[in-house]
């Protein structure tokens, strides 16, 4: 029964997986940052929250956390003044004066973050988006087979959501590097910036709002 329900989360997850969100948008915002690894490194923070949703919501954690209105609503507020805190950032740079590609290195330009940032960046973006949390605590246990081992089982499916979502967000970072490689002038990635960063903003104060 347990075959039959995977492929069935296959199909699901694939779709959400290549649906643009927050997260996808964070991976080409760090990748113009940063280049190629700031991206890999932030789609690593992300998926891996995906596995503290699966043990969550295989714990009944979540539940809980849905059924209790304090606690959702201050993970949800958490979330929303994050997001609002990375439009800001991505607004920002997309005002700064300081970028000039034609004239600096490219080692010059672009800005130099730890690994434990992005990887902060990344994480923190999953665990505190609310919907990611109602969608493993709803979605995940329908694939669920009853005769198994829940934990276990809710682990495998959190890590083939795991590989699914490193390969895309791994692909739209090196589409972002290519990009960039072909000469994209100053303007166009401040507009990026720019836009960006007013989605995080828009989806922050939704959230907060919703």
């Amino acid at each position: 029964m347990f075959t039959e329900l995977f492929w069935a989360y296959l199909v699901a997850i694939t779709l959400l997986t290549i649906t643009p969100g927050v997260d996808t948008l964070l991976v080409m915002r760090n990748t113009g940052r940063g280049g190629l690894r700031d991206g890999c490194v932030t789609s690593v923070g992300i998926c891996s929250g995906l596995f503290i949703h699966a043990t969550l919501s295989a714990l009944g954690i979540s539940i809980l956390l849905v059924e209790t209105a304090w606690a959702f609503s201050a993970l949800k507020w958490a979330g929303a003044c994050y997001l609002v805190w990375l439009g800001i950032a991505s607004l920002r740079q997309a005002w700064s004066r300081n970028s000039r590609p034609k004239t600096e290195p490219r080692e010059v330009v672009r800005r130099r973050v730890g690994t434990s940032v992005s990887f902060r960046e990344g994480l923190l973006s999953n665990v505190l988006n609310p919907k990611t949390a109602l969608f493993y605590m709803a979605l995940l246990p329908q694939f669920v087979d009853p005769a198994g081992n829940a934990f276990q089982q809710s682990l495998v499916l959190a890590s083939v959501h795991f590989l699914l979502a490193m390969v895309w967000q791994c692909g739209l970072a090196f589409a972002v590097v290519r990009f960039k490689g072909l000469g994209a002038s100053a303007r166009v990635k401040r507009a990026l910036n720019a836009a960006t960063g007013g989605f995080f903003v828009a989806m922050g104060a939704k959230l907060a709002s919703s």
